[in-house]
C-alpha cells in the first residue's frame, strides 16, 4: 500500500464507519499530508525515533504545541488503522508528547481606544442603542460573551448601580457598572419596547425579532461597531473584558478585587493580566519601595 493509497483508505474508514464530519476528516488528512514527507517510506518503517524528530521539526519551524499534538493524535489514530489491516506493527506515536505551548497573553485595547470606540455612537434607533448598551456593559463589567447574552431584565440594578451575573458553573456574582454604562442601558430599555412584542421576554438584550440576542449576533455587531468607529483590531467580546481587567489591574493593582470582579475560580487565571504592564509596576515600585534607588556611592 503506497503513502497515498494509505492515507485515502484511512480517510475512508473515518468517513464511512466512524461517520465523522468532513471537516474532522479534512483535519486528520492535512495533518497527514504534511508529516509525510518527513517520515520514511512505508509507513510500516516509521519508528518513534522519526515521530520524534517530526516533532522537533515541526517547533523549530512554528508549529505550536497544541498543533503537533493534535498531528501525533492523527498519527496515532493512523497507526492503529494500519495495525487493524495489517500494514504495520507497531505505533511509533504512541508515547511521543508534544512541546507545551507558550500561555497566549491577551490582548487588550489601550484606554484611547476604548474612549474612542465608546464615545462615538454611531446612531439613534433601538438597534445602535442596544450596541451602545452592550459595549458599555461589556467592558465596565468585564463581561463573558456568555454572561451578556444571559442577564435578564432583573439583573441589572440602575438605582444602585450594580448587574448581577451569572458566570461559569452556575455561580452569581455582583459586580458594579459605571456611570456611562448606566446612562447607555437606560437609553436602550427606552426603545427594547420597539422590538419586543411579548411583554414576558426576561431578556435584557434582544434581537431585531423580539428574541435573546444570539452569540453570533453579539459578535458580528461589536465587529461592525469596531469598523463603523474606525478601529482595524478585530474586537470580539473577550477583548473587551481583557482591556477591563488591564486597565482595572493597572490603576489598583489589586489582583485579589479583579480575580471576584471577573469571576475566576483561581487566583492563577487573573495572574495572566499581571504582566501587561510591567513597566506601570516598575514605576510604582520605584516611587514606593525604600531600597528601590540605592544611594551614590562616596567613591
Amino acid at each position: 500500500m503506497t503513502v497515498d493509497d494509505a492515507i485515502a483508505a484511512f480517510v475512508r474508514h473515518l468517513a464511512s464507519e466512524r461517520r465523522l464530519s468532513p471537516h474532522t476528516v479534512n483535519h486528520y488528512r492535512r495533518d497527514l499530508e504534511r508529516a509525510a514527507p518527513h517520515l520514511p517510506r512505508p509507513w510500516s518503517a516509521t519508528t518513534g525515533h522519526d515521530v520524534r524528530a517530526l516533532v522537533a521539526r515541526l517547533h523549530r519551524e512554528g508549529l505550536g504545541g497544541r498543533s503537533i499534538q493534535r498531528l501525533l493524535s492523527t498519527l496515532r489514530t493512523f497507526y492503529g488503522f494500519l495495525i487493524r489491516e495489517g500494514q504495520a506493527r507497531d505505533n511509533p506515536a504512541l508515547d511521543i508528547r508534544a512541546p507545551k505551548s507558550g500561555k497566549r497573553l491577551p490582548k487588550a485595547l489601550d484606554a484611547d481606544q476604548v474612549t474612542h470606540l465608546l464615545d462615538s455612537p454611531t446612531g439613534e434607533g433601538p438597534l445602535a442603542l442596544r450596541d451602545q448598551a452592550m459595549l458599555e456593559l461589556l467592558y465596565a463589567c468585564g463581561l463573558r460573551l456568555a454572561e451578556l447574552i444571559g442577564l435578564n431584565l432583573n439583573d441589572a440594578d440602575l438605582v444602585e448601580g450594580r448587574v448581577t451575573v451569572t458566570g461559569k458553573g452556575n455561580k452569581t456574582r455582583r459586580v458594579p457598572m459605571g456611570k456611562p454604562a448606566q446612562a447607555a442601558l437606560r437609553q436602550w430599555l427606552k426603545a427594547r419596547p420597539a422590538l419586543v412584542a411579548d411583554p414576558d421576554q426576561p431578556a435584557l438584550f434582544v434581537s431585531q425579532r423580539g428574541r435573546r440576542i444570539s452569540p453570533s449576533s453579539v459578535q458580528q455587531r461589536l465587529k461592525r461597531s469596531a469598523l463603523t468607529r474606525g478601529l482595524e483590531d478585530h474586537l470580539h467580546p473577550h477583548k473587551l473584558r481583557h482591556s477591563f481587567a488591564t486597565h482595572l489591574l493597572e490603576s489598583s493593582g489589586d489582583l485579589r478585587a479583579v480575580q471576584e470582579l471577573l469571576g475566576h475560580a483561581n487566583l492563577s487565571t487573573t495572574q495572566v493580566y499581571t504582566h501587561l504592564d510591567f513597566q506601570h509596576l516598575a514605576r510604582i515600585y520605584d516611587g514606593a519601595h525604600p531600597r528601590a534607588q540605592r544611594k551614590e556611592d562616596d567613591e
